[in-house]
């Protein structure tokens, strides 16, 4: 059985925590975030030609092993990861549109992104755990784009869970905020916050850093902050190693750090890959990487909305394995880092990184679908724009995961290509539903207020 610890150290009574509480709790008392004390190794030999399912089964129960049994656990999978969910048998298939370099698509899933890989398993594993223990949680969230509408999409249908989700107002795309706000539920609630998304995210930590609305509230996290929501994460590189071979280099499109992070997790359990950081204008984590400082400046609104950040809330993940798993030194980079905006630490070269401004971008979405045919959306196009630099030296296949449905992102495409992508079926009457939704000022009380009277 895996416990897990707190990167902060947990105070004086930091004791380990079961699966179950920390899929509960998100976010660890003393502002650290949960990690796992000790990394399961994987058999790849044993998993060669086994299903998306299968694959889950091994690289997950692991760390929820003492807590929900195998058979349930196989049953939750099962439920997740099927042709009614996801619209792709493989769930996160392979596309070549380079000789040597493809696109791991991870927006089959009903609000087409790749968020809906974790959030549509996050919200069975809340209903789970809370049926057995027969508890409520209110689940307190901030987006940039595309997690609202997944861990809404993943959590409508609890009755054990009231969600809030904070949306910064004017800077998610349409079809993004229409995915969150047109849905109509009794335990669903948009809030568009007058601010950015780091405004969200700080808002989101302040609520459960005092604790005793955290406790009123009972209040749990769908955001890359709940360690489950990485350890689905970590299953599609797992999949991607399995069909390619070893030496794959996964190019991810990052603002929060979650993601690529699963790929750092899959290394420490044994899959061979490497990973680089792809960031737009925006670009504090690849500054970091070649720098190795760590500098918030102004956010500038690009048509990667999803990446329009400067507080990369899991990048203090990484950070622990980075510093020797040193708590101590860990808090004191964090305090200075939320005093004056910026720390300095070693970047032991784990992750390549680059960067790409607003015309490669475009440049790159154009080049894909006038060569292959294929459509990127502006964030991936970003991965993409990466990749082809990497291709240019590497022998090895180069993976960029593509992180939403081009769809999501018309305008961007269609300044690119002439066209307009269509939004799959499911979602074609999207932008005549109604919406539901309630703007608040950036104001800890306000939206508390609003979370005490809503839930």
């Amino acid at each position: 059985m895996i416990n897990y610890i707190s990167t902060r150290g947990g105070g004086p009574q930091g004791e380990p925590k079961s699966f179950e509480d920390v899929l509960l709790e998100g976010l660890a008392p003393d502002g650290g975030l949960y990690v796992p004390q000790t990394w399961p190794q994987l058999d790849l030999a044993s998993l060669k030609g086994k299903s998306y399912i299968e694959v889950a089964e091994a690289v997950m129960f692991p760390f929820v092993q003492g807590c929900i049994e195998r058979a349930d656990f196989r049953a939750i999978l099962e439920q997740t990861y099927n042709k009614d969910v996801f619209r792709d048998k493989n769930v996160a298939p392979l596309h070549k549109v380079y000789e040597g370099l493809y696109v791991l698509e991870l927006f089959h899933g009903p609000t087409i992104a790749f968020k809906d890989v974790a959030l549509q398993l996050l919200g069975r594993l809340f209903d789970h755990v809370l049926s057995k223990r027969d508890e409520h949680v209110t689940i307190v969230g901030a987006t940039s784009g595309d997690t609202g509408s997944a861990a809404i999409e993943g959590c409508r249908h609890s009755d054990h869970v009231d969600i809030f989700i904070l949306h910064p107002k004017g800077r998610v795309s349409d079809v993004q905020r229409k995915q969150m706000t047109s849905v109509r539920a009794d335990n669903v609630h948009n809030v568009a916050l007058d601010g950015t998304f780091d405004d969200c995210q700080n808002l989101v930590k302040a609520m459960f850093n005092d604790a005793e609305f955290r406790a009123e509230m009972n209040l749990s996290a769908v955001n890359s902050i709940n360690w489950a929501r990485i350890m689905a994460q970590i299953v599609y590189y797992v999949t991607t190693v399995l069909e390619l071979g070893e030496d794959v280099t996964f190019v991810v499109p990052t603002g929060n750090f979650g993601n690529v992070f699963a790929g750092y997790c899959a290394r420490q359990m044994g899959a061979p890959l490497k990973l680089a950081v792809a960031t737009n204008e925006n670009d504090i984590l690849t500054r970091f990487f070649e720098t190795g400082e760590m500098r918030a400046i102004e956010v500038h609104p690009t048509m990667s909305p999803s990446m329009d950040i400067q507080i990369s809330s899991n990048f203090e993940r990484y950070l622990f394995y980075a510093l020797g798993r040193d708590s101590e030194k860990l808090r004191k980079l964090m305090a200075k880092f939320k005093e004056t905006g910026a720390f300095k630490a070693d970047a032991k070269g784990d992750f390549r990184a680059f960067r790409t401004d607003e015309a490669q971008t475009l440049a790159t979405i154009k080049k894909a679908y006038e060569e292959s045919s294929y459509i990127l959306d502006p964030h991936s196009a970003v991965g993409m724009a990466a990749a082809l630099e990497i291709e240019k030296t590497d022998d090895g296949p180069v993976v960029t995961l593509a992180t939403a449905h081009p769809a999501k992102f018309p305008d961007a495409v269609e300044r690119a290509i002439g066209e307009r992508p269509k939004l799959p079926a499911h979602l074609s009457d999207l932008m005549e539903r109604e919406e539901f939704s309630t703007d608040l000022p950036n104001d800890l009380k306000a939206v508390q207020d609003f979370i005490r009277a809503h839930t």
